[in-house]
This record gives C-alpha cells, sequence and structure tokens, in this order.
C-alpha cells in the first residue's frame, strides 16, 4: 500500500514525496485543528498512549493564535485596546502575532 501511494504521489508531480503515513499524519492534523478531541484521533489512529497522539500531531501557529485570542485572560484586554486605539485613529494592530512573531528564531 505504501509503494502503491508513493507511486501515485509521485506521479501526481506535486514534487513531494509522499506515503500513507503523511496521508495519515495530515488527516490527524486537520481534524485537530478542525476542532477535533484528541481522544477520538486518538482511537482513530489506534495509539493506546495519548503521548503518542501529542507527538504525532502538530498545531499551526494560527490555531495556536486563535486559541490565545479567544481563550487567554490577557487577550480581551489587548482587543479593547485595540478597538479603543481604533476608535482614537490609531492603526489596529495583531498584537498575538507580532508577538509570535517576534519570538520566532
Amino acid at each position: 500500500m505504501s509503494r502503491l501511494t508513493a507511486s501515485y504521489v509521485r506521479n501526481s508531480g506535486v514534487g513531494k514525496p509522499g506515503s500513507c503515513h503523511l496521508f495519515r499524519h495530515t488527516m490527524a492534523t486537520l481534524m485537530l485543528e478542525g476542532g477535533a478531541d484528541i481522544r477520538y484521533v486518538q482511537q482513530m489512529l489506534g495509539h493506546a498512549d495519548i503521548s503518542s497522539t501529542q507527538i504525532y500531531t502538530r498545531v499551526s501557529l494560527r490555531k495556536l493564535e486563535a486559541v490565545h485570542a479567544a481563550t487567554h485572560p490577557g487577550a480581551a484586554n489587548e482587543a479593547r485596546g485595540e478597538r479603543e486605539g481604533a476608535e482614537n485613529g490609531e492603526a489596529e494592530q495583531d498584537l498575538p502575532a507580532q508577538r509570535l512573531a517576534a519570538r520566532r528564531p
């Protein structure tokens, strides 16, 4: 199955290698980003230990920023300050995204 999948990906012309594992990883990541509970993803992947599922998946930076903005206690204060600044003629800024970008190497 893996060889067949790899040949389909190679023949597709995307220019990147592919395998069943890649599709499995992508499915799990997209499900988590879409809001699926990690325990359901764990069951779909057949992992006995949740730590295997946590390592297997990645959280996108965009999703991380959205979760921060929606749940961090200080995010409401930042959003209020941005709205007040916009009302006073100041340009709105995406402060959480700027802070994360500043931390990137």
